[in-house]
């Protein structure tokens, strides 16, 4: 299957993977509550960030993506190690967390060419 839809954008799977581990994050104690999360500033009352709240920068932003990608590359890789070992690895366990693995892999390389292709955009702009 290509990852890429017919507009160059991401797949319709891929979205839809990345939907539902947003929401299983946000449900998540500890998920992606704004108002809980240090990485999403809040606004005070005269319209500025109030300096106190940590901004996790784009470097780290983007290091825990590829960090939780490769994370499930090694969970993948273990459970398919289980199985062909013998060990108590049920078979459908392993192909999902392939699947998973596959999917957050792809999803990655979307987002890396979307950030190129942006990036190009700003290099063709005239100042």
């Amino acid at each position: 299957m290509n990852p890429i839809a017919a507009g160059g954008g991401f797949s319709a799977d891929a979205l839809a993977l990345y939907r539902q581990e947003l929401l299983t994050r946000q449900q998540s104690p500890g998920g992606l509550d704004p108002m809980s999360n240090p990485a999403i500033p809040s606004i005070g009352p005269e319209g500025v960030v109030p300096s106190q709240t940590p901004v996790v920068g784009f470097d780290s932003l983007l290091g825990n993506f590829v960090q939780e990608v490769n994370t499930k590359q090694v969970a993948a890789g273990d459970a398919v190690t289980g199985l062909l070992s013998g060990k108590d690895v049920p078979l459908h366990q392993a192909m999902i967390a392939m699947e998973e693995a596959s999917v957050s892999f792809q999803l990655m390389v979307e987002v890396r060419n979307k950030l190129l292709e942006g990036y190009q955009e700003l290099l063709r702009m005239q100042v």
